[in-house]
Formats: structure tokens, C-alpha cells, sequence
């Protein structure tokens, strides 16, 4: 008979880290596996820079606090200053599938915050599931304030990170020449769903069960069996959208560019 071992322990997951780990390392370390052009993540009216907590965080809870149903489709949420310092770091920064970039818009100048580079926080947009040697990667917690909804702001942030990910890696300012980007969301997230086939992605169809949700979010997730394993906890369908290198270079970048372009 064969013997073996399992020697797997679930990884450290607090809800709040501990005070000397809230804001990572110094220097901040990105851990993502993939390039960061600055350069390539600019509009005439946002431009996109890595969060970085000790620099924007306070400003993220702040603009969220008040109105925490803006996580009404999200799998998680935070509901204090130190839950999120928790989430950037250790769903964020310590997984090397993810980054998130604060959205700064130029068009509206912030003197108590020279720190943003001359505008303000607008929202945050990031890259989950990321896979360099597969060229992979998802757009992912596209968050825009509430006082930046329905302005530029939620276009040009995604449409500058869709032709960051989607541009080859030759081209002036360099992309990183993804063959495959994806967009998750609710199915029920109309908005969202929207916004990606804005970005020239395609509807792909619906992954059932895909996630397990939050027990604050119960008012909207699936209710699970009798004995399942994270009884309070409900479950999340996910619609997933796509677009791809082929389909970028036949009309995608065109129609990012178009979003990019209209003035509102």
C-alpha cells in the first residue's frame, strides 16, 4: 500500500493584519510579474500610477466609507481603514497575479494632496489573475468615486490599461502584448458588462458557483446547501467577457480609442 503526506496549512488570511505589516514593505515592492510603463498609462485627462497604500490609501477609505453599497457586486469588502490596508496587502501585493493602480485625474487639481502628481483619486482599476508565461490577465476592482462616476474618468482609466495590456510590447509607448484579456463581473452588473463591451470585449458566457462571497453580501448571493463548508458565506455566478490579440488588432484598438477620445 502506498504512503503518502499532505503537508499543506491554509495560508494566513486575518481579517486585519498586524500594525507593522498594514502598509508593506519600504520601498514599496509591486511583486508583479509583468513590466510597469508609466508612460503608457497616461490620457490627456487620467493617468494611472501603482497604489501604493501609505500614499493613497487613506484617501481610497475616505472616498468609500460613506458608501460602502459601491461593493454591492463584489465578492469582498472592506469596512474600516484597517480592513483595507489588510486587503492591498495581503490580496494584493503579496499575490504576484495582482496589482492595482490608483486612477488620478488630471482635470481636477488637489492642493491638499500635492502627493497625487498634481490632480486627484478618482477610483482605483487593477489586473488580477495575471499569468506571464500565458500572456493572461483580468481587469479587475474597477472602482470609480462616487464624485468621478459619469464623467471621463471610468473610460479613460480602463481604456488606457486595455491598450496598456493589449498594445505589443514594440509599439511607442511599449505594451505588454497580452494574447487574452479578461473582464469579470455579477451577471446581474449591467454597468460593468457595459463597460467591457465599450473595450470591444465579447460576452463569453456564465461560470455558475464561481466564487465564494463575503457574509455581508448575502442579500444578493446564492444560498448553498445544508452542510456546506462556509455555511454563512454565499456563492456568486460570474459573466465573463474577453477580448483577444486578433480581435484587438482587427477593430479593438479602435474602439478603446473611440471611448478614449469622446468628450464628455
Amino acid at each position: 500500500m502506498s504512503t503518502f503526506t499532505n503537508s499543506y496549512k491554509p495560508p494566513y488570511d486575518p481579517k486585519v493584519l498586524p500594525e507593522a505589516e498594514l502598509y508593506g514593505p519600504a520601498p514599496y515592492d509591486l511583486n508583479f510579474p509583468l513590466p510597469i510603463h508609466l508612460e503608457s498609462l497616461q490620457t490627456d485627462r487620467v493617468f494611472l500610477t501603482p497604489f501604493i497604500p501609505s500614499t493613497h490609501g487613506k484617501a481610497y477609505w475616505d472616498a468609500i466609507s460613506a458608501d460602502l453599497d459601491l461593493f454591492k457586486y463584489y465578492p469582498f469588502i472592506c469596512e474600516s481603514y484597517e480592513e483595507v490596508l489588510t486587503f492591498f496587502e495581503l490580496k494584493i501585493r503579496r499575490d504576484p497575479a495582482r496589482i492595482v493602480f490608483a486612477v488620478i485625474d488630471k482635470t481636477r487639481p488637489d492642493p491638499a494632496h500635492p502627493e497625487f502628481g498634481g490632480g486627484s483619486l478618482a477610483g482605483v482599476v487593477g489586473l488580477f489573475n495575471t499569468s506571464a508565461p500565458n500572456l493572461v490577465s483580468e481587469i479587475g476592482h474597477v472602482l470609480t468615486f462616487p464624485a468621478f462616476q459619469r464623467t471621463h474618468v471610468t473610460g479613460h482609466a480602463v481604456g488606457v490599461l486595455t491598450k496598456y495590456c493589449m498594445e505589443s510590447t514594440a509599439a511607442t509607448p511599449p505594451g505588454l502584448g497580452l494574447r487574452r484579456l479578461q473582464w469579470y463581473c455579477h451577471p446581474e452588473n449591467a454597468k460593468s458588462a457595459g463597460l467591457a463591451e465599450r473595450m470591444g470585449m465579447k460576452r463569453e458566457g456564465i461560470m455558475r458557483w464561481h466564487s465564494v462571497t463575503q457574509p455581508e453580501l448575502k442579500d444578493w448571493g446564492k444560498v448553498t446547501r445544508k452542510d456546506d463548508p462556509f455555511p454563512d458565506r454565499p456563492g456568486r455566478d460570474t459573466l465573463v467577457l474577453s477580448v483577444c490579440w486578433d480581435e484587438w488588432e482587427s477593430s479593438g484598438r479602435e474602439k478603446v480609442q473611440a471611448v478614449i477620445d469622446r468628450k464628455m
